[in-house]
């Protein structure tokens, strides 16, 4: 389904104040106390990571809870760990199996061109907000939206990863392409949402 591109919207408004929040809260972290924050995400992800088979995550923005110490986890336990690929800026989101070493499009580490293509059962999403039903708010590129809905018929199961304060009790309005995720981690625990 084509995502069409909003105009200025409540969800626009929402977008901006959850990102000031997030970056106050992530500067507001002395580095082991983030470091500590980000290894207790990855502690709580652990039964979802032991039933997968291919682990998705994301390589963080600097003011995003990192999900890579949960990915590192799930190679350890001796899942396929993968990360977003575009090949450029107009490209659909794939995920390859690799670490992230080269700079992509959008100046996020990725895993190499060569890097075997995979398809997660297991999908580490960022986001800005979630509610309780599981609708998100994405960073409004919509490379998620595009790719969540071949995945959710795949059967693969969609986390969102945030900070606590990123689960929201308000309801969002979903968009008629939004996917509903399947749960929520931040370094709290997880939240799963009945589907």
């Amino acid at each position: 389904m084509a995502v069409p591109s909003p105009s200025p919207t409540r969800k626009d408004e929402l977008r901006a104040e959850l990102r000031a929040r997030r970056r106050d809260y992530a500067a507001s972290l002395a580095p082991d106390t983030r470091k500590a924050l980000e290894q207790s995400l990855a502690e709580s992800l652990e039964p979802l990571l032991f039933a997968a088979s291919t682990v998705a995550a994301y390589f963080p923005m600097k003011d995003e809870v990192s999900a890579l110490p949960a990915l590192e986890r799930a190679a350890g336990m001796g899942k396929t760990a993968a990360l977003p690929f575009f090949a450029d800026r107009d490209s659909r989101m794939t995920f390859r199996a690799g670490e992230a070493v080269d700079p992509g499009p959008w100046g996020i580490l990725q895993p190499p061109p060569h890097a075997p293509v995979v398809s997660p059962d297991l999908l580490l999403i960022p986001l800005l907000a979630l509610d309780r039903s599981g609708n998100r708010i994405g960073m409004g590129k919509g490379h998620y939206d595009r790719t969540l809905p071949g995945l959710r018929q795949a059967g693969a199961r969609l986390v969102g990863v945030g900070w606590p304060f990123q689960l929201l009790d308000e309801p969002l309005q979903p968009d008629p392409w939004d996917v509903p995720l399947d749960g929520f981690a931040s370094p709290d625990g997880v939240v799963e949402f009945n589907r």
